[in-house]
């Protein structure tokens, strides 16, 4: 499978309930990020505060601040198998990566704008991909305690333009990946003490409605813990930082004929325990 992990700070723009606000009875350890009618009660929200508020590991009735600034869109290739075997992309002894800008940061209900320099050909995929939330600091950690610097998770859509992607001007990863709004994610924070094991999750994506991608998170090459854990090397992975993790065969340029996203099209990915994100794609 072709995967591809990001990392980038939360936005200010998302609803940050304040140290007031509380849980109210019967929700789950989860953090809504964008409108949906099982959102948690957001009615002491500050939506121009400047930090992204997620649960407290310590105070599960309470909440914790963490960094909103993003910084840096961090990728990682080569993680998940089935694509790999089908793309005959030969699978990676180390994480390769490389970087987005924060701006490709979208809710999970946005649309995807697709730009008129992405508009010269049809090129533009879709990747179903786990994110994992960062909730503590983490500098140089080992795989086996990796997940103890994890908040929780949540499902994304890597939106990609396979002809700047792999074949104008060589190779141009950040720039067919890095258009505007084209990383949507959400629509909660799942808690890591509610999505115990991250490598036993089914995910997929539809695409107006039909079932394209479908795996598990057990096919990854790279872990989840082995991801955070090669991250935090000489780089410190701050609160509230964002990786996306992989995506499994299926992707519209690995079919035949390929499968490319049209203005009009519905895009749906998914993530056993977390959710869906349904974003409409837009010619602008």
């Amino acid at each position: 499978m072709v995967a591809l992990a990001l990392e980038m700070r939360l936005p200010s723009w998302y609803a940050v309930p304040t140290a007031e606000a509380r849980r109210e009875p019967g929700e789950s350890e989860m953090m809504w990020t964008g409108t949906t009618p099982r959102m948690p009660s957001m009615k002491n929200c500050s939506k121009k505060a400047t930090a992204m508020t997620l649960w407290d590991d310590i105070n599960p009735y309470g909440y914790t601040r963490a960094p909103a600034k993003m910084q840096e869109v961090r990728m990682i290739s080569d993680d998940l198998c089935d694509s790999n075997r089908v793309g005959g992309i030969p699978i990676l002894l180390f994480e390769q990566s490389f970087f987005k800008p924060l701006t490709a940061l979208a809710g999970p209900h946005d649309t995807i704008p697709i730009p008129a320099i992405a508009q010269q050909v049809e090129r533009v995929d879709y990747e179903c991909e786990l994110v994992v939330v960062i909730g503590k600091a983490a500098k140089n950690v080992p795989e086996s305690s990796a997940l103890d610097h994890v908040l929780g998770y949540a499902v994304g859509n890597n939106v990609s333009h396979r002809e700047w992607q792999l074949k104008r001007g060589g190779s141009q990863w950040n720039l067919g990946k890095g258009f505007d709004g084209w990383a949507p994610f959400g629509p909660g924070i799942v808690s890591r003490r509610i999505v115990k094991d991250p490598q036993a999750l089914r995910i997929y994506t539809k695409v107006n409605g039909e079932i394209v991608q479908e795996s598990s998170t057990r096919d990854m090459v790279f872990a989840v813990a082995r991801s955070v854990a090669f991250l935090s090397q000489g780089t410190t992975l701050l609160p509230g930082d964002l990786i996306f993790t992989g995506t499994p065969e299926g992707i519209g340029g690995g079919r035949t004929p390929p499968l490319w996203l049209k203005d009009g099209d519905v895009v749906e990915v998914g993530l056993e325990g977390v959710g869906a994100c349904v974003n409409k794609v837009e010619f602008v």
